[in-house]
């Protein structure tokens, strides 16, 4: 059995990057939104055309990312959305809304800090984890069915 993978949520650390190498060997398969900042902000203007309001040059972008979102999370067997600390994913909590109401099985990963905050999302989890390593040890045991 294989697993593919929609790794979703913040940008600015090597979470994908731990999980990926952590799954050497396993029968999994990772998608994640495109990391670059830079190319996912401007996709829409560098595409489509310039845009003078910012509002519009966001709305573009962010409906060719949405193309992409949209597809990774359907084909995934398990969307993996991870909340960082620096930054508000205010683009990860919708990942998370869409997944759930797909029926998508559902990892969240964050800090202690953010419980509060993000209760209803971590309601819709079926794990709620803290670090990479914990995820790759869920999927350790999801395909093999073995504690390590």
């Amino acid at each position: 059995m294989g697993l593919s993978l929609y790794l979703s949520g913040e940008i600015h650390t090597d979470w994908r990057e731990q999980i990926i190498a952590g799954c050497a060997g396993m029968d999994v398969e990772f998608s994640t939104p495109v990391t670059d900042h830079a190319a996912s902000d401007d996709c829409g203007v560098a595409i489509l055309g310039e845009e003078a309001d910012k509002f519009w040059h966001d709305h573009k972008g962010a409906k060719i990312n949405a193309i992409r979102t949209r597809k990774a999370i359907s084909d995934a067997d398990i969307v993996v959305v991870r909340f960082g600390d620096e930054y508000k994913q205010w683009n990860a909590a919708f990942d998370a809304g869409y997944a759930a109401a797909l029926g998508k099985s559902l990892i969240i990963m964050h800090s202690a800090d953010h419980q509060h905050a993000l209760k209803e999302v971590d309601a819709s989890a079926l794990a709620v984890v803290e670090t990479p390593q914990e995820i790759v040890e869920i999927l350790r045991y999801v395909l093999d069915g073995k504690l390590a």
